[in-house]
């Protein structure tokens, strides 16, 4: 009987041990990925002009003159990182996440890691978009299978996505695969097309240029279990600052426009969100 006792002890320690490592499977695979991706991707090239920017809807224009983009050199891709911050899973569960994001700026590709705990287990997410296809995975105590979404729905809202953040990483916005369409003084129509599949949604801006929101009916809320519930999605971007001379917002917050009411999901707390270029 005790050597039983003994091996379900020493067990437990091992999982407990392994838990606390740094090490695990989906850091490693977003990291290398990331990696793989800077390695082979063509780097940007020149500087933003006047020029660039003559054919867009007039708040976009605005945009890139009152955030210091023009004379600047052209982004390839863009990292930002989020910590602690709010980030609700169902309707009765919520926990704080620590958020890393690259975004390529030449193509739609983007990926997103997601790092928490439930009850002291830790909990991992990625989120991708690459050649077109969209998919969103879940590990609890670093190996076991949570949920593993695809499908034409994950894809269009993977896509969404990265136009939704277009002009985080504005050399995206200048990409051939974006259309713009003028609206109003302060509202701007993008479409975005990509092996195949389109989306679109409105930006919104001050009338000094910073943008203020993007709203889209394309991107589907999708839980753990693959249920879809379809919902107008947000973003919104506050709280600019200067870095490096260009001005770049501070908090990031997404949100669900639900029947019932709205779904601050993401960010809710207004924690800081750090933006580098390369």
């Amino acid at each position: 009987m005790w050597i039983g006792i003994l091996t379900v002890f020493s067990l437990l320690v091992g999982v407990a041990v392994f838990w606390r490592l740094p090490f695990s499977p989906v850091k490693a695979d977003f990291e290398r990925r990331v990696a793989e991706k800077i390695k082979s991707e063509a780097g940007a090239s020149g500087v933003f002009t006047e020029a660039d920017i003559e054919g867009l809807p007039t708040p976009v224009q605005r945009y890139f003159r009152c955030c210091g983009y023009l004379g600047t050199p052209k982004m390839t891709y863009m990292k930002a990182s989020l910590d602690n911050v709010d980030f609700v899973m169902s309707e009765s569960k919520q926990i704080k996440i620590d958020y890393k994001q690259f975004n390529l700026a030449q193509r739609p590709e983007r990926l997103a890691l997601i790092s928490s705990s439930l009850s002291g287990i830790p909990f991992e997410g990625l989120d991708s978009y690459e050649q077109g296809k969209g998919g969103m995975k879940g590990r609890l105590g670093k190996v076991i299978p949570l949920f593993d979404q695809r499908g034409e729905s994950m894809d269009r809202a993977c896509l969404v996505t990265w136009l939704a953040e277009c002009l985080m990483v504005p050399n995206a916005a200048l990409q051939e695969c974006i259309k713009w369409e003028p609206m109003d003084d302060t509202c701007a129509k993008a479409v975005v097309t990509w092996k195949g599949l389109s989306a679109s949604g409105v930006f919104t801006f001050a009338a000094t240029g910073e943008l203020i929101a993007f709203r889209t009916k394309d991107r589907a809320a999708i839980d753990m279990k693959g249920r879809e519930t379809q919902a107008d999605w947000s973003a919104f971007f506050r709280e600019y600052h200067p870095v490096n001379g260009i001005l770049q917002p501070g908090v990031i917050q997404s949100v669900w426009h639900y029947q019932q009411g709205d779904c601050v999901y993401f960010n809710q707390n207004e924690a800081p969100v750090a933006i580098r270029y390369q």
